[in-house]
């Protein structure tokens, strides 16, 4: 359980707890509300942390186990014998043989580390070293720049550590171009350093400080946090015993029913080439059980919503127009700046835009990408939007309610066919 254990509850909280401490240090109400400096106390925070993910993971997890005499669960090390057996190491040292009619592999997946010389037996942090830590160093150097490295980031800044951000190509450069410079912004106005297409070649650690060489210069930071992404944790199960085939990655290959190649063996999560999202984890497990027990759930991941929790947010669903047009559909897109949404105004945080990409000529709505403060709020609007087929003109004749932030939907809406500066605040 990435997800409760060390992924989003505990990150979640930890990115709660430093967004407070930045609204104490710095607002857009400080002539009002004087700012304070706040005094970080990492280890309650951490207890406080730890106390949430404790509770959880006994109430959505151990306990529900626990009550289902059908269930009987192996705290231990499986790996496949065959297509129909398992050889399970449990963790007294024992082994244990299973026989199994359907199998569903739900390994999850782990840090993946890139070979950079010398990282290699130095003390850097993953992010579940990260989110553990008791202390928040004077600097941090982060290596990465997609979602992990990004919200971390951010946070340990917030909590008082000088950050250091180091980037391959752009921030979240596998989304529109847009939404990486506007989140580079952000975070440089927080004080962050962020360096783009930046190529880390060494890292060395002695007396307590790591020193990174990279085609921009020298790094040197009291901790260093690797968030390149994940890998499936595919190794060790002997997949090929039991003639399940993974890609390139090591992910298996699954369809729209979580089968494997191998058709009575199916498996759902990270460890799969879907997308390495909780909620599509869970989804995936949940149609792999109905389908193992003669069902035919599919899931479907066109509007498949996603959110970064930095701030502001980053929440992005359906087709970018790089996207679209490599599918071969002309598109016809819209972007809206936050000065434009009252909720924004009134918040006196204009930071960000939401972006509309919509088929040329039909209108119907493609895709949405938005950054903004609350983004994540706004975003599963948009996906039941492109899920029903809407096109912009049916979602711009929706009622919203007034100054919320998922209203920007509607404005950037009637943009395709009004100037919306020329309209009132709440114009229909």
């Amino acid at each position: 359980g990435t997800c409760v254990n060390v992924g989003c509850v505990p990150s979640k909280i930890m990115i709660r707890a430093a967004h407070i401490a930045q609204l104490r240090r710095s607002s857009p109400f400080d002539a009002g509300i004087p700012p304070t400096s706040p005094t970080i106390l990492r280890d309650k925070l951490l207890a406080q942390q730890q106390a949430r993910v404790d509770e959880l993971r006994h109430a959505k997890y151990e306990s529900i186990l626990e009550g289902q005499p059908a269930i009987a669960t192996l705290h231990g090390t499986a790996r496949f014998q065959d297509a129909r057996t398992l050889a399970v190491t449990l963790h007294d040292g024992s082994s244990r043989q299973v026989s199994f009619d359907r199998c569903l592999i739900a390994t999850g997946a782990s840090p993946s580390i890139p070979p950079i010389a010398g990282l290699k037996g130095t003390p850097y942090w993953t992010s579940t070293e990260a989110l553990e830590a008791d202390t928040i160093p004077p600097r941090l150097a982060v290596i990465g720049s997609s979602v992990v490295a990004l919200e971390l980031a951010q946070a340990y800044s917030r909590l008082g550590s000088q950050v250091t951000l180091v980037a391959r190509n752009t921030l979240l450069s596998r989304d529109d171009p847009a939404i990486g410079e506007a989140l580079t912004a952000a975070l440089r106005e927080e004080g962050l350093t962020v360096l783009t297409h930046a190529q880390v070649s060494a890292a060395a650690y002695a007396d307590g400080c790591f020193a990174l060489s990279t085609n921009q210069g020298e790094i040197r930071a009291e901790r260093l946090l690797v968030a390149t992404g994940r890998a499936p944790n595919t190794a060790a199960l002997d997949l090929h015993a039991a003639g399940v085939q993974c890609d390139a990655h090591g992910a298996i290959v699954v369809d729209e029913h979580l089968r494997t190649n191998v058709p009575h063996i199916y498996a759902a999560g990270d460890c799969t080439d879907q997308p390495q999202f909780v909620y599509v984890a869970a989804a995936g497990g949940t149609r792999a059980a109905v389908n193992m027990t003669g069902g035919e759930a599919t899931l479907d991941l066109s509007a498949m919503p996603a959110v970064v929790f930095t701030d502001p947010q980053v929440a992005t669903v359906g087709l970018t127009e790089a996207q679209a047009q490599r599918q071969g559909i002309q598109t016809d897109s819209r972007t809206l700046s936050l000065d434009n949404v009252p909720r924004a105004l009134a918040n006196f945080d204009t930071r960000g835009f939401i972006k509309l990409v919509a088929e040329a000529g039909s209108g119907r709505l493609l895709g949405v990408q938005a950054v903004a403060a609350e983004a994540g709020e706004l975003i599963q609007t948009a996906a039941l939007a492109i899920r029903n087929r809407m096109t912009v003109q049916q979602l711009a004749d929706q009622l919203f309610p007034y100054l919320t932030m998922v209203e920007g939907l509607k404005l950037a809406a009637q943009t395709f066919t009004k100037d919306v500066t020329q309209l009132s605040c709440c114009a229909g």
